[in-house]
Formats: structure tokens, C-alpha cells, sequence
């Protein structure tokens, strides 16, 4: 598995599992079991998923050593504040079963952030997390956390996909030592995505899934993924993605349309 090095040099999977959705807690919790059994290490949920317990129960199911997995949850909104996120980090690790969070996220920019922030930081002195970091934070208020933290925030999680590919967010969280990391590599399905017509072709120029193609072309770009699904055979189609390579050619977008246009004589993925 490749990893990515965090801005305190903590390693994460670049490839990893969400549970965003899987509404039902045994489909979730054997979802989970077969992803680690398929290979993934990173595990990605949040409090709002209402799924920690069942993540939790499948990590201690499953015989993985602990320090070999990479766990991941959120704090809601409803429990932003310097002693309502210490509280609610309790309530999640109690969920979830374990002793320390690889990463820990603030999962909206609404609410008393800088108050979590603060309390999110004495954890991460205490070691108690390995990372901090933010989820759904637009570049201006990420550049407003920056000024107002003593810690940097390590990841920011957002929707990142062929429809919104964000290589200028990309760029600026790069510039200030921050990692991209997106949710809904797929765009949730929309836009009939699995059967556009130029990542059709890519995918059957390689032999690969549109779905591979989406995660190689994130991958390459040095963007943290979460695929979802509750297949187990989809799991390990999206696991194998690293025995191919694209030839990537992002190109500024221009602001006549959204619409994404992948070369069909190379792997070159264009916003036009």
C-alpha cells in the first residue's frame, strides 16, 4: 500500500475504506471485516455516520494488529466546543473501541471550531490522536485556522472527483503543508458517472473499471481516497489500482462548462 507523509510525519494509507451511508449496523460491520480482509488499512467513519460501534466491532474482529491500521473519525457539529469535543471524542473512542485515533477530524466549518481546535490539540499533545485535521473547509477558512492555530491542520477532507476536481484547492493546501483527501471519489454515483463515455474508453484502454480509472487518476494526484461499497469483490476491484499507471495532463477549467473530458488515445483527464 502506498502511503503519504503528513505534515507532522505521521504515515496514512493513501487508499483507504468509508462507511459514509451503510446505514444498516451488521451490513456495515461485516463491510468493514471484508475490507480489511481484502487489504485496506485505512478506515474512515464519523460521528454523524452513527456507525463507529460497528466499525469498532469489526477492527476488533478482525485480528489486524492495531498499529497496523489507520482509523479516522469526525466531530459533529452539535458538539463543537473546547469540553463538548473532549466529551465527544470519549463517546467515539468508546464506540469505537480504541485506545488512540490515528486522525481526528473536524467534520464543518459551523459551530465553536476554534474551542474543538483547541481541545483537539491538548489530545494530540496528550497522544491520545496522531493527527488533527478539518473536513468541508473552503480555502478561506482554511488560511483563517491556519492564523488563528498553533497546530497545523494535516488533512482536509473534500469532495474531490472528476466533476470537481479542485486542483486549485489542491495547490493552495499544498502550498501550506496541508494533504487533500477526498469523499466521494465517485461523485455519489451522480451524473451517471460508471458509464460516462470518455472514462468508459480510458477503462477499456487499460482493461480496468471506470471505477479504477477515478481512484488511479486521484492516487496519482496524491489525493487520500475512500471509496465505499458493500461488495466485497467491488472492494477488491477498488483495491487493485496500483499495477497501472495514467498519464495525467490536468488542465486549467474554463468557465464555459463543467463537463469532464478524459483523452481517449491518452490518459490525459481535462475539465472543460
Amino acid at each position: 500500500m502506498n502511503n503519504v507523509v503528513l505534515n507532522n510525519g505521521v504515515e496514512m494509507p493513501i487508499l483507504g475504506f468509508g462507511v459514509f451511508q451503510i446505514e444498516d449496523l451488521a451490513e456495515c460491520e461485516r463491510s468493514v471485516r471484508d475490507a480489511i480482509d481484502v487489504g485496506y488499512r485505512l478506515l474512515d467513519t464519523a460521528a454523524s455516520y452513527g456507525n463507529e460501534e460497528s466499525v469498532g466491532n469489526a477492527i476488533k474482529a478482525s485480528g489486524v494488529a492495531r498499529n497496523e491500521l489507520f482509523v479516522t473519525t469526525k466531530l459533529w457539529i452539535a458538539d463543537t466546543g473546547y469540553d463538548q469535543t473532549k466529551a465527544a471524542f470519549d463517546r467515539s473512542m468508546k464506540r469505537l473501541q480504541l485506545d488512540y485515533l490515528d486522525l481526528y477530524l473536524i467534520h464543518q466549518p459551523y459551530g465553536d471550531v476554534y474551542g474543538s481546535w483547541r481541545a483537539m490539540e491538548q489530545l494530540y499533545r496528550e497522544g491520545r490522536i496522531r493527527a488533527i485535521g478539518v473536513s468541508n473547509f473552503h480555502p478561506d477558512r482554511v488560511m483563517d485556522f491556519i492564523l488563528q492555530q498553533e497546530v497545523l491542520p494535516a488533512v482536509n477532507q473534500i469532495e474531490t472527483h472528476p466533476f470537481h476536481q479542485q486542483v486549485e484547492t489542491q495547490k493552495f493546501l499544498r502550498e501550506n503543508n496541508i494533504q487533500i483527501e477526498s469523499w466521494g471519489p465517485f461523485a455519489e454515483g451522480k451524473n451517471n458517472i460508471f458509464h460516462n463515455q470518455v472514462l468508459s474508453r480510458v477503462a477499456a484502454k487499460f482493461g480496468k473499471s471506470v471505477a479504477q480509472v477515478i481512484l488511479r487518476w486521484l492516487t496519482l494526484r496524491d489525493i487520500i481516497v475512500i471509496p465505499k461499497s458493500v461488495n466485497k469483490e467491488r472492494m477488491a476491484e477498488n483495491f487493485d489500482i496500483f499495477r497501472f499507471d495514467l498519464d495525467l495532463r490536468i488542465w486549467k477549467p474554463s468557465q464555459h462548462s463543467r463537463r469532464v473530458r478524459v483523452s481517449s488515445s491518452i490518459t490525459a483527464i481535462r475539465q472543460w
